[in-house]
């Protein structure tokens, strides 16, 4: 999907996935297209969620070219332990298995989250199994959350079939989870009542969305403070420019100072992710000096005169 091969790079991926992502992003493509943009670039997100995490990428490449017809969940660390994966039966036998989070069914079985979603005990424990009335169990999934969203809030159509593997019944729930404006990553969506149902007069269990960011082609969240990498040609750190970067709402121009150095940090004072207040964080730009693969003759006389006239030397200075 990411048009890289079999055995590329971490860095081959990224750079498979960014130029993938700025044809495809909502940003850049026109309304006419918007429907297909959209699908190709959910893919490239899963695609290098799974590329570009080297456990993911293991247990992909387990499944080859076959992973359609694969039936059998998978084993091996984060992919099962304490929990249920969406389409495993609960205790009651009923499968829960959600559409509209934002991850194809492909990706929801095998790799959101590592454990799609996951019905948890602990509201049962210390109940002795002689009680009639039990409260149904939690359950939980990913929902993913494009930056827009975050700057924004949404409203999302989610559905939920559920499925009796004794009767074979099926029945969909359909809701509207509203995003919050601020919303962080890791943070739950609750719907009270909407997880597994309760023995006796029990109470139902809760439904939880655990919120996960889409991956964007510039930018990316860590520890929630937004970084873009922008890659700069040698002479334009050494001469120094002013590039125009798309940010989460607006175009801005950043002055890159002369003599920047690889991996030095410029910082963008309120062009970050909002609180829940609506206060904007900062916005982290990290520079990242790219060295040309090749040079024709031409190219090559320019470098070598100036290797002879430069009196840098990086192993004296």
């Amino acid at each position: 999907m990411l048009g890289v091969e079999k055995n590329a790079s971490q860095d081959e991926i990224k750079k498979g996935f960014r130029k993938l992502a700025r044809k495809f992003h909502p940003d850049v493509t026109d309304s006419f297209n918007q429907k297909a943009s959209d699908a190709k670039f959910k893919e490239a997100n899963e695609a290098y969620e799974v590329l570009g995490d080297p456990q993911k990428r293991k247990h992909y490449d387990t499944l080859g070219a076959n992973w359609q017809q694969a039936g059998a969940r998978p084993a091996g660390p984060g992919f099962g332990g304490q929990g249920r994966r969406s389409g495993s039966p609960t205790s009651d036998g009923v499968e829960f298995n959600f559409r509209g989070t934002g991850f194809s069914d492909f990706f929801e079985r095998y790799f959101a989250g590592g454990e799609g979603a996951r019905y948890d005990d602990f509201t049962n424990q210390g109940r002795s199994a002689r009680d009639f009335s039990r409260r149904g169990n939690d359950v939980e999934a990913e929902i993913s959350v494009s930056f827009e969203e975050v700057m924004q809030g949404a409203n999302r159509d989610i559905s939920l079939l559920k499925t009796n593997s004794a009767s074979a019944e099926k029945t969909t729930h359909r809701y509207q989870v509203k995003i919050p404006k601020g919303i962080k990553e890791g943070q739950r969506i609750r719907l009270a009542g909407q997880g597994e149902a309760g023995a006796g007069a029990g109470s139902a269990g809760d439904l939880f969305l655990r919120v996960r960011y889409f991956r964007h082609p510039f930018l990316r969240n860590e520890n929630e403070k937004l970084y873009y990498d922008l890659e700069l040609a040698p002479w334009e750190a050494v001469l120094g420019t002013a590039i125009d970067i798309q940010v989460l709402d607006a175009k801005v121009r950043v002055s890159i100072p002369p003599s920047s150095q690889n991996r030095q940090q410029l910082r963008l004072r309120g062009l970050g992710l909002p609180d829940r207040l609506g206060k904007r964080g900062d916005l982290y730009v990290n520079l990242s000096i790219e060295v040309p693969k090749s040079a024709d003759a031409d190219e090559r006389q320019h470098w070598e005169a100036l290797s002879k006239s430069s009196t840098f030397n990086p192993r004296r200075d």
